[in-house]
């Protein structure tokens, strides 16, 4: 008997489902080792030589310090510079790298890689492995991992956890926006923003952290 047209498309549904649990699988047995992780966002698309990159470097040397691993999307830009400061301060260097037609490959500062073809995979492993979320300026990408964690922290779908936001300039123009105009007519509540922090510098980053979830530096 030959199947019709809806047949073979749930056939590959089908198999697309054990795609997806492999790579489910995958994630949890490679990271299921990782503790006191930390998810570092941010554009793609800056250079090695600008102040953005220098200071994810910063941020996660610092963090890295108190003990804590590093997590990034694995590609260039602001996740590369998260993978080396964490990977130059002998710390857990993660990236979860998502196969996209036009981007570029996985970072050389990575140590432990995990592939992905789907996006709301990977976004699972950030949340389940990351203990705190630091965004750094973005683009659409950067903006759809904050809102995820948001949302889940929001309507109480996981633990809270700190979510940061660096660089006020950057990030000013979106919260004010959000106060002016979903605040005022009643679609979020301003308590709601309470769970997102706004630092500046990488030691503000570092000094907040550790005050929230404490540090492996007894020095400190």
């Amino acid at each position: 008997m030959e199947f019709d047209a809806l047949d073979k498309v749930n056939l590959r549904d089908s198999w697309r489902m054990f795609k997806i649990i492999s790579e489910i699988v995958e994630g949890f047995e490679t990271l299921s080792t990782t503790e006191r992780c930390v998810s570092i966002f941010g554009s793609a698309r800056v250079r090695p030589d600008a102040q953005e990159y220098k200071d994810g470097e910063e941020i996660a040397r610092r963090l890295v310090g108190h003990g804590f691993g590093i997590i990034t999307g694995g590609g260039p830009g602001l996740m590369e510079a998260g993978n080396k400061g964490a990977t130059e301060a002998g710390g857990t260097s993660v990236g979860l790298h998502i196969h996209l037609p036009h981007e570029q490959g996985c970072n050389p500062y990575v140590k432990t890689r995990v592939n992905f073809r789907y996006f709301f995979v990977r976004k699972l492993m950030f949340v389940k492995y990351a203990k705190a979320y630091v965004v750094l300026p973005g683009g659409m990408g950067t903006i759809d991992e904050l809102s995820e964690a948001f949302v889940l922290a929001q309507t109480k779908r996981t633990e809270p956890f700190p979510i940061i936001l660096y660089d006020s300039s950057f990030w000013g123009g979106l919260l004010d926006w959000v106060r002016t105009t979903m605040v005022k007519r009643g679609f979020i509540g301003e308590s709601e923003l309470n769970m997102l922090v706004v630092k500046d510098t990488p030691q503000e980053v570092e000094e907040y952290l550790v005050s929230v979830l404490g540090s492996n530096n007894p020095d400190f």
